[in-house]
């Protein structure tokens, strides 16, 4: 007979396991956009700025759900939270084959969105649960985000696999679908560790504006904001910007979004330990200031130095999310990580959609893709000099290790439900 001891160990263990397999799942979908709008784009002869719909109605989705949803993650516990955005986002990605409509397609876009902010309310609050201290919690969110890079290594290879071979890009959506099925019912039979839920009083949406009314939490989001605006130049339109290369490494240009993702996913795992040895404000900055030369190369090199430095940033944009999240997240006790995470996942989706937006009407506007990545450019180098300043001022130090005392001191809640 299995101690209670290790029982409980290998369930927190099987739990996180759970929660990697279902971030990357989302992945397959989410980070493929970037291949299909160009075929999007040649079925329904859109311009690049409505053909970005695709990315839009998804990131909108996701932002409302996280905002007006947040909250129900401390309200009525991480697992129905989590268990009803998997169904959302099944429901969505089976109905793609009822139908062949842009509006349709966009329709279930932001429904599939809705679902997946639902659920990763829930489950970066569960992420605050699992956590012993800041430090692990951190590391914990790079591990998950490394496994949602890993889902956008394999999203894109299956869709090329499957255009290769003739297939409709819906046939991913299917895919996704039937993975969801699985982990929904693994998800009703797993043990979830006990939460604190919120009080009386904040259960409710006030609970996810006053949250957004505070000011670390209004300073991370802001960071969350600037880093996926420029994330999403590279995954949304760096195959429109090497669409038309013809230099002597034009092969590798099939492959750009494909390598990039590799580094990301990796980063993030390499992230999760370097973390643990190296202050996080000092690693981020750093981090920051190479993505930014990044940007400037490509803009003053063209496409044939965008080949090679816009993949080349993934590996230092691995660690920048996860930590803005996780420590935003941090500042705020365990009972509020839902709304805080709420909150965090509205601003990384407007960003999501608002970012690759711009840069498509200014793209559209000029003539020219490149013209959309100057614009990024302006975005990485505002994240830089954000994280710059919190690198020398450290205004969170104090809070954190507070918090480290009175919310992390005690043993993980091992009381199932």
């Amino acid at each position: 007979m299995i101690p209670v001891a290790a029982h409980r160990k290998q369930s927190m263990a099987g739990i996180k396991a759970l929660t990697f397999v279902m971030f990357m799942m989302f992945a397959m979908t989410t980070d493929s956009v970037g291949i299909i709008i160009p075929e999007i784009i040649k079925t329904f002869r859109l311009s690049m700025t409505a053909a970005g719909m695709f990315q839009y109605a998804t990131m909108a989705g996701i932002a409302l759900a996280g905002f007006f949803l947040g909250h129900i993650a401390d309200t009525f516990g991480r697992k129905p939270t989590i268990v009803l955005g998997l169904v959302l986002f099944c429901v969505a990605s089976y109905l793609f084959a009822a139908g062949n409509s842009f509006v349709y397609f966009s329709i279930l876009l932001a429904l599939s969105g809705v679902g997946i902010g639902v659920f990763k309310a829930g489950a970066l609050a569960l992420i605050g649960d699992l956590a012993k201290s800041t430090t692990e919690h951190t590391s914990l969110m790079n591990t998950v985000e490394g496994f949602f890079g890993v889902g956008s290594i394999i999203g894109p290879a299956i869709l090329a696999r499957l255009l290769a071979k003739g297939a409709s890009w819906k046939d991913l959506y299917i895919l996704a679908g039937t993975i969801c099925v699985a982990l929904i019912l693994i998800a009703l039979q797993a043990q979830y560790p006990h939460s604190t839920k919120a009080s009386q009083e904040s259960m409710d949406l006030r609970h996810t504006v006053a949250a957004m009314k505070n000011r670390y939490a209004l300073a991370f989001s802001l960071g969350a904001f600037l880093y996926v605006a420029t994330e999403a130049a590279v995954y949304v339109w760096m195959p429109t910007l090497l669409a038309g290369y013809k230099g002597s490494a034009a092969a590798l240009a099939a492959y750009s979004i494909s390598i990039f993702f590799i580094l990301r996913a990796a980063g993030r795992f390499i992230g999760a330990r370097l973390l643990e040895r190296f202050y996080w404000t000092k690693v981020l900055a750093l981090f920051s200031g190479v993505i930014l030369i990044c940007f400037i190369g490509t803009v003053i090199g063209g496409p044939g130095s965008a080949l090679y430095l816009l993949p080349a940033s993934g590996l230092f944009m691995s660690v920048i999310y996860p930590s803005i999240n996780s420590k935003g997240i941090s500042c705020f006790p365990k009972s509020e990580h839902g709304a805080v995470a709420g909150v965090i996942l509205f601003f990384t989706c407007l960003s999501a959609v608002v970012g690759p937006l711009a840069m498509g009407a200014v793209s559209d506007a000029m003539g020219d893709a490149k013209y959309g990545f100057v614009l990024a450019t302006g975005f990485a180098a505002l994240l830089f000099v954000g994280l710059l300043l919190n690198w020398m001022f450290d205004p969170t130090r104090e809070l954190l290790s507070r918090l480290d005392k009175t919310e992390y001191s005690q043993p993980v809640d091992l009381r199932y439900s």
